[in-house]
């Protein structure tokens, strides 16, 4: 039976292999042929000299970097708290961090707007309109932050819950205790370590998030590396398409990278 199985999985890899291959290849031919030019690669020397190109993406990076870490310290703790203090509410749990999964960015956004929308006219004589205004900042717009975090629940919640599914976090932290750790150094000492691939999991996902977030971003009015290239795509369009494959390229070689860590790191809990 595996024998008359092996032909078929060599076709579906091939198969899918093209699907993500065609497209790709079809957008760098796109980039780099010029009617009437021929080859050329001016596409992509002109993306760091492209007017917003190094600011979107550094706004982009900097709301990467606020996202991972507020919801890794909002998460890491709770699931550790949950599976050790209350673990019949892991269901409730799980449903609330998938609830994102379910309602449209559309939806989302809208409300995020009306909400924006709502503040400064009914609170404009409180010292909660700076809070509102500081949290539109275009610099850093810390309302794409809170929005982000709570559209990565879904992907975090699986990779932590998996990570702690691996080891045994009871046993752990009595260990850490029982040696004199408080609760937090028991946390960062004996937890955590354990825990460094679903972090990096959770971590590179996030990080794919927020980089290719668009509807939110856009319909706020903020301008980070996606809705750059949107905007770039009217005037340039293929600087816009050589953009999209330098970052879907970065994208891939930040999951490798990923990979091969977390495969060294169980390598070595292994053989230690």
């Amino acid at each position: 039976m595996a024998r008359r199985l092996n032909p078929w999985r060599w076709v579906v890899l091939g198969l899918a292999t093209l699907y993500f291959l065609v497209p790709l290849a079809a957008s760098v031919v796109f980039t780099v042929d010029v009617p009437g030019q021929g080859l050329t690669f001016d596409a992509y020397a002109e993306i760091l000299s492209a007017d917003g190109f190094v600011s979107g993406l550094l706004l982009s990076l900097e709301l990467a970097a606020a996202t991972i870490a507020v919801v890794l310290l909002l998460m890491v703790p709770a699931l550790v708290a949950l599976r050790l203090g209350a673990p019949r509410l892991r269901p409730v749990v799980e449903v609330v961090c998938s609830l994102p999964l379910v309602v449209p960015p559309i939806a989302f956004v809208a409300g995020i707007a009306t909400v924006l929308r709502w503040g400064p006219d009914h609170l404009s004589r409180t010292p909660l309109f700076q809070t509102f205004v500081a949290v539109q900042n275009p610099s850093f717009p810390v309302v794409l932050v809170l929005a982000y975090v709570v559209m990565a629940l879904p992907f975090v919640y699986r990779a932590l819950d998996s990570g702690l599914r691996a080891i045994d976090v009871r046993t752990l932290v009595e260990a850490a205790r029982s040696c004199g750790a408080s609760w937090p150094q028991a946390l960062l000492r004996a937890v955590l370590p354990n825990l460094r691939p679903a972090l990096l999991n959770a971590a590179f996902l996030t990080l794919a998030l927020v980089l290719g977030e668009f509807t939110v971003a856009r319909l706020l009015g903020f301008q980070p590396f996606a809705v750059w290239i949107y905007t770039v795509g009217g005037s340039q369009a293929q600087l816009s398409v050589a953009v999209s494959v330098l970052s879907l390229l970065v994208t891939w070689a930040l999951l490798l990278a990923l990979a091969g860590a977390g495969g060294r790191t169980r390598t070595a809990s292994s053989r230690g």
